[in-house]
C-alpha cells in the first residue's frame, strides 16, 4: 500500500498494490496496523457500508458531530467519482479548505477523511458502487449536512446543470452552509 500525504492535514489518499495474473487480481485494502503506523492515526473501523448511485447523485457534504464523529476509508468498487473532504476542524491549518479526489474502479485509489471532516461524493460514470469503512456507528441524531453548493467553499463538482444532478430531499432542503454549521 502507498500512503500519499493531500493538502488537507491528516487527509491521505492509499494506493494499494494490485497483483494482476490471467486469473484476474488480487489486492489488499485494509491493514489496521500497518495503516495506523504510515499515518499517525489510531483508527479501529466498526462498521462497513456501500452505497449504488447513477450519474449525477450527489451524496454530501455529511458528518456526524460530537462523540458520534466518524473516520471514513472510502473507496470505489465500480465506476467513478468524485470524493470530496471538507476541513471543519477550527484549530487545523486546512479549516474551511476542501481536496476533491477521483476514486474509480480503475485506480484503485482509496481516500481517507479523518474525524472533523464533512464529505460527499458525486457520481460522474454511468453508475457507481461505493464502499466505506466508518470507525463509529450510525447515530442519525448526530447527522450534520452542509450544502454541497456552499458559496463559501466553492467546491467546483463536475456536474452542475440543475437537469443532471441528483439529491437527496436531506441534501436539497435541511443542508447548512458552511457558516451556520456545527464545526469541530
Amino acid at each position: 500500500m502507498e500512503y500519499i500525504k493531500t493538502s488537507l492535514q491528516d487527509v491521505w489518499i492509499c494506493e494499494p498494490h494490485r497483483y494482476e495474473d490471467a486469473r484476474g487480481y488480487f489486492m489488499e485494502t485494509w491493514r489496521e496496523e500497518e495503516f495506523n503506523r504510515h499515518v499517525g492515526l489510531p483508527v479501529h473501523f466498526v462498521q462497513d457500508n456501500q452505497s449504488k448511485s447513477v450519474c449525477g447523485v450527489l451524496r454530501g457534504l455529511h458528518y456526524q458531530r460530537g462523540e458520534y464523529a466518524q473516520a471514513k476509508l472510502v473507496r470505489v468498487l465500480q465506476g467513478c467519482v468524485i470524493d470530496v473532504a471538507v476541513d471543519l476542524r477550527r484549530q487545523s491549518p486546512t479549516f474551511g479548505k476542501y481536496l476533491a479526489v477521483e476514486l474509480s474502479e480503475s485506480n484503485n485509489r482509496m481516500l481517507f477523511v479523518p474525524r472533523g471532516f464533512a464529505h460527499g461524493f458525486q457520481v460522474i460514470s454511468p453508475e457507481a458502487v461505493f464502499a466505506y469503512k466508518v470507525d463509529n456507528i450510525y447515530a442519525p441524531a448526530a447527522e450534520e449536512c452542509i450544502r454541497y453548493d456552499d458559496p463559501t467553499l466553492q467546491i467546483a463538482w463536475p456536474i452542475t446543470d440543475p437537469a443532471r444532478l441528483i439529491l437527496s430531499e436531506k441534501d436539497a432542503t435541511r443542508a447548512k452552509r458552511f457558516e451556520d454549521a456545527v464545526l469541530f
